[in-house]
């Protein structure tokens, strides 16, 4: 009976760190997953223009594609790829983040430009080719998978950035499947619930009744909420982009412009004493803004007349040597 109760007790004692576990991969995969949304929202806000003129029987099966891509990229390429790197070049990790916050700002200044140009030039999905109805839909499943293993490996890098080093390898692969599996399924989800809301409301339209006005009045708001999404996600880049360049040179010892940014967040936290954390917030998130796009407005150039010529001149050679 005594072994029986001591065997009993490891038991207990073995629930009890593994509950404790979970709760701290759950716990630091909601921190990290909120440390991304930036990356999340712009991913959002960009998915359902992949299924801009196709009928609405192939809109879900369309995104559905999308988001087992989205979950190859995170799950099979990009976690073991952060693995190896916690485990054997951590000190990439702040230069990469730098690299994908830049790209953000880059992507961000770009929608800002072309809207301000009033130039859809930057949405080559929405071109239509000679392939026919398939082959368009596969092209554009291609394409929204290569946006978003950008916008993946950043969110787990990001991720990865929050888990404490000390942290098992086994743990920190845990937090990042959970990030990886939950992020998909929300943005995925929501997405999902966008390009079928019209649809929806038309559908209460038609059946008439009490609930006809209300299905004209998501079809007559989806337009302008998918404006208004567009602008957020556009926003949420630049504002995360330029904050994890600001604080990557903080951390490679280059201190401003984050210290100057942190001294005015604390002037506005001693100026609004009722609000000092909202205050703090929103004057770090506003120069960290103003810093993503001059970055991303300086990058743009830089892309179009080095980056692109660079990368065609590498495919062209390979492609002339097979």
């Amino acid at each position: 009976m005594s072994g029986l109760l001591a065997l009993l007790d490891d038991v207990a004692g073995i629930a009890k760190i593994a509950a404790a576990s979970v709760d701290d991969v759950a716990g630091q995969a909601v921190k990290a997953g909120a440390k991304a949304a930036g990356a999340v929202i712009d991913d959002a806000a960009v998915t359902p223009k992949y299924v801009h003129g196709f009928s609405a029987a192939r809109e879900v099966p369309i995104v559905w594609k999308i988001a087992r891509g989205s979950l190859f990229n995170k799950l099979v390429i990009l976690l073991p790829i952060a693995l190896l790197l916690s485990a054997f070049a951590p000190w990439l990790i702040t230069p990469l983040l730098m690299i994908g916050g830049a790209y953000l700002c880059f992507e961000g200044a770009e929608k800002v430009f072309h809207a301000l140009a009033h130039d859809h030039g930057n949405d080559p999905h929405l071109t239509v080719t000679a392939e026919g109805g398939a082959g368009l839909e596969e092209e554009r499943v291609r394409g929204a998978i290569k946006t978003d293993f950008i916008l993946s490996a950043e969110i787990m890098t990001i991720a990865l950035a929050t888990i404490p080093n000390g942290d098992a390898i086994w743990m920190k692969a845990l937090i990042l499947a959970v990030v990886a599996v939950g992020i998909t399924v929300a943005v995925y989800g929501f997405v999902a619930l966008i390009v079928k809301a019209d649809d929806f409301g038309l559908h209460l339209h038609e059946r008439g009744g009490p609930s006809a006005a209300l299905g004209r009045g998501i079809v007559h708001v989806m337009p302008g909420f998918m404006k208004v999404l567009t602008v957020v996600g556009t926003a949420a880049m630049i504002w995360v982009g330029g904050q994890i360049v600001v604080h990557g040179l903080h951390v490679l010892g280059q201190h401003q412009p984050y210290e100057w940014i942190h001294h005015m967040a604390e002037a506005a936290a001693h100026a609004l004493p009722a609000a000092p954390g909202l205050a703090a917030w929103a004057t770090t998130a506003f120069f960290d803004g103003i810093f993503g796009v001059i970055l991303g407005m300086i990058l743009i150039p830089v892309a179009h007349y080095l980056v692109s010529p660079a990368i065609g001149a590498v495919k062209g050679l390979f492609g002339a040597r097979a």
